[in-house]
């Protein structure tokens, strides 16, 4: 990866991180719609029709966002109804509209269970399941069937249509961008299409028809919906393991099931969704934990604008320093981002069963609801992990590093530093810490106490900084900064926590380590 696509895909992040993970597929499936219904009306799209489009969209949306209505207050739950909208719109993308009464009856059917395998396919507030896939499935094998032929859709993938594909793409290049699961994206997809041209030369060798690379090719790529799987679908964040190895191994086998769709006792084959399905419990094989409470005992403020919340962990709770986890907070009349957060775990993994994160205040004029409910738990609140995540991990062996924090972004590094100092392990490490003025330097004396060597970037000069601290006097930190504080960064493995602005301006430097590590703010 090059410095200038470094500094423009943190670029782009910054900017797509203004938007939360929900409300950014839902733009990018809204706006493919509007391409769809443009498309379909030029008559460049002959089927479906736009009046089909428009009216199972309609059907498909009363349908999801009802039985999610009805089944979030039953269980006293917020309405997400962003999370409605995005499955009702995979659902039209997948499935075959219509008009007809039997048409719209399968679509509602399919909107019903993919809404309710939400609440009844889960574990530990998430489902298993990719919602979508799962109602397509049940309706698209069930309606194989003579005596369920009477439903009038099934999974069709129409959104495979070639004049589709760069619309599709652009839009998903935006979403995997935001979630930074290109590279697992991209391994499926050169999978997939991989299968796909095998199956067609192997196929066409049993018929006896000669084969050519470039039509195979160009059927895998533009006439196929493996784009559409892979961007909106594989790449949801609630049905991906947490390590990045297992998410591609998640990736492998949706890639060669969707290429290749096994038959299944002759009856249906394992195709697309289905693929997508047997992917998800692989990911919940990976991901499966017993249940893991949190037991709020303090809370402290560690900056002027930041504090650090102290729990005790009931249950087995297991993670690796630098890694985070999912804290859901159920409260009432919560805003479009919902309930769950991520937060870098402060502590290491030989302070449990404490457990420690940290996070900034946020405006007091108008804080999230999800900020609001977590500043009023008292002493003795009982929150639920829902997960622990993440590749953010030092390397193995005593290869020198360099660490890079922005403010609250020191977190991860508290963890992982503590870590080495609780088992004794010796590295060289350099902590590069930014911050708008000395009062935002958090975890000092923790820092302080890991002996590691600290460069330290603020407008004032921080008092009574330990031997091993040193000012940056004053100067802005970017690149020629970074470069001419850690000169030896060229033999160290770099890692950043913070903004996506502050890595795009410090691309050119960080560029010149052996490897580069980032974690950026982008949260969904």
């Amino acid at each position: 990866m090059n410095r200038s696509f470094t500094a423009a895909r943190q670029r782009v992040l910054a900017r797509l991180g203004a938007l939360s993970m929900y409300r950014l597929v839902l733009f990018a499936l809204v706006g493919l719609l509007l391409v769809a219904l443009v498309l379909s009306a030029a008559g460049i799209i002959v089927s479906p029709t736009p009046l089909e489009i428009a009216v199972s969209a309609v059907v498909l949306t009363v349908v999801v966002a009802g039985v999610d209505a009805v089944a979030q207050r039953l269980l006293g739950l917020p309405w997400r109804v962003e999370s409605s909208l995005v499955t009702a719109l995979i659902l039209l993308f997948v499935l075959r509209p219509g008009v007809e009464p039997a048409a719209l009856g399968g679509l509602a059917i399919a909107a019903a269970l993919a809404s309710l395998s939400k609440y009844l396919l889960a574990w530990r507030g998430r489902h298993i399941l990719n919602p979508a896939a799962f109602g397509a499935a049940v309706v698209s094998i069930v309606g194989s069937f003579g005596a369920f032929s009477w439903l009038g859709t099934s999974a069709s993938w129409w959104v495979g249509a070639p004049s589709l594909a760069i619309p599709v793409a652009l839009l998903g290049l935006a979403v995997l961008w935001r979630t930074e699961k290109v590279r697992v994206v991209l391994l499926f997809l050169v999978l997939a299409v991989a299968t796909s041209v095998l199956r067609q030369f192997v196929q066409a060798q049993e018929f006896g028809i000669a084969a050519d690379l470039g039509t195979a090719l160009s059927f895998a790529l533009l006439q196929s919906p493996f784009l559409f799987l892979g961007a909106f679908m594989l790449s949801e964040p609630l049905t991906l393991p947490p390590r990045r190895w297992q998410q591609f191994a998640v990736a492998a086998v949706v890639g060669i099931l969707a290429g290749w769709p096994l038959s299944v006792g002759g009856l249906f084959t394992l195709g697309q969704e289905r693929a997508l399905l047997i992917g998800n419990l692989l990911a919940f094989a990976f991901a499966l934990r017993g249940a893991v409470r949190l037991v709020l005992e303090r809370r402290t403020a560690v900056t002027p604008t930041a504090q650090e919340l102290i729990f005790r962990a009931q249950g087995k709770l297991s993670f690796l320093p630098g890694q985070y986890l999912e804290l859901d907070v159920p409260h009432r009349r919560a805003d479009a981002r919902g309930t769950r957060r991520e937060f870098s775990i402060v502590s290491a993994p030989a302070d449990l069963p404490e457990l420690r994160i940290a996070y900034k205040n946020g405006d007091p004029q108008h804080p999230s609801s999800f900020k609001r409910a977590l500043a009023a738990a008292e002493p003795g609140a009982t929150l639920a992990v829902t997960g622990t995540w993440g590749d953010f991990l030092l390397p193995r062996g005593e290869t020198p590093v360099l660490m890079v924090a922005a403010g609250i972004g020191v977190t991860p590094f508290v963890s992982q530093l503590r870590q080495l100092q609780a088992t004794g392990a010796q590295r060289d490490i350099v902590l590069v810490y930014v911050a708008a003025d000395s009062s935002e330097l958090a975890f000092r004396e923790e820092l302080a106490a890991t002996g590691a060597r600290v460069v330290v970037f603020t407008r004032d000069e921080p008092a009574d900084l330990p031997a091993h601290w040193t000012w940056a006097r004053g100067i802005r930190l970017d690149a020629d900064g970074l470069q001419a504080a850690v000169p030896d960064i060229g033999s160290r493995h770099a890692f950043i926590s913070g903004p996506p602005r502050l890595i795009a301006d410090l691309a050119p430097a960080l560029q010149k380590a052996r490897t580069l590590t980032t974690d950026a703010f982008a949260g969904y």
